[in-house]
């Protein structure tokens, strides 16, 4: 088994440019991006590629922020044992910051593949480095599709817009209860599994174990 997690917003209760725009621009231009975005006028990755421009921060002071005002949902740690345990290879799929995720990681004494786009960092303003040219910056179907590829059965576990392609393409389903990604499978008729915390999901995989 091969199990595909997005971060922002589903291994954390809040999204990492979510944090940043708030100190930096302020919850209105947060909100005017994210209306953009879910109106369809505006792809992720321009979304992503505008919110970046207005992070006026060094890593540090990045680094600082996000530690302060958002956490790792706490049942993660268990479901990554869990998935160490029954031998299912868990990869972070993320079109966030690389770069803050290890560090975020490593704060919570995690080790974990990252996959996910990163971000050139300066105080004058970030620039976005996507994994690819696809309108998300990072095609996470691809993730799912090689592992499909080599007979694995696979399995995602997402929130929003970035989680659409990636939760289609896998065997197995988990939507974040309240989140975009819920809407967006149930209005196709795909089958998923609502979750809140990563109990639930191990649970559901693993009967509890």
């Amino acid at each position: 088994m091969a199990v595909f997690v997005d971060y922002d917003g589903t291994i954390t209760d809040r999204d990492t440019f979510d944090v940043l725009m708030h100190v930096c621009a302020g919850p209105r231009q947060w909100e005017r991006i994210e209306s953009s975005l879910s109106d369809g006028t505006m792809t992720l990755r321009e979304a992503l590629q505008l919110q970046a421009s207005q992070v006026c921060l060094s890593l540090e002071e990045a680094e600082t922020a996000i530690a302060r005002h958002a956490r790792i949902e706490p049942s993660f740690a268990g479901f990554v044992r869990a998935c160490d345990a029954h031998g299912a290879k868990l990869v972070v799929l993320s079109g966030g910051i690389g770069t803050l995720i290890g560090r975020a990681f490593a704060r919570a004494g995690l080790k974990l593949e990252v996959r996910a786009n990163d971000a050139e960092i300066s105080v004058r303003g970030w620039r976005m480095t996507f994994r690819d040219d696809s309108r998300h910056g990072h095609d996470k179907a691809l993730a799912i599709e090689e592992a499909r590829a080599r007979g694995l059965r696979t399995v995602y576990v997402g929130d929003g817009i970035s989680d659409y392609e990636g939760a289609v393409a896998a065997d197995v389903r988990f939507a974040k209860r309240g989140r975009s990604l819920e809407r967006h499978l149930r209005d196709r008729g795909v089958p998923f599994t609502v979750f809140s915390e990563f109990d639930e999901v191990s649970a559901a995989l693993w009967n509890g174990a």
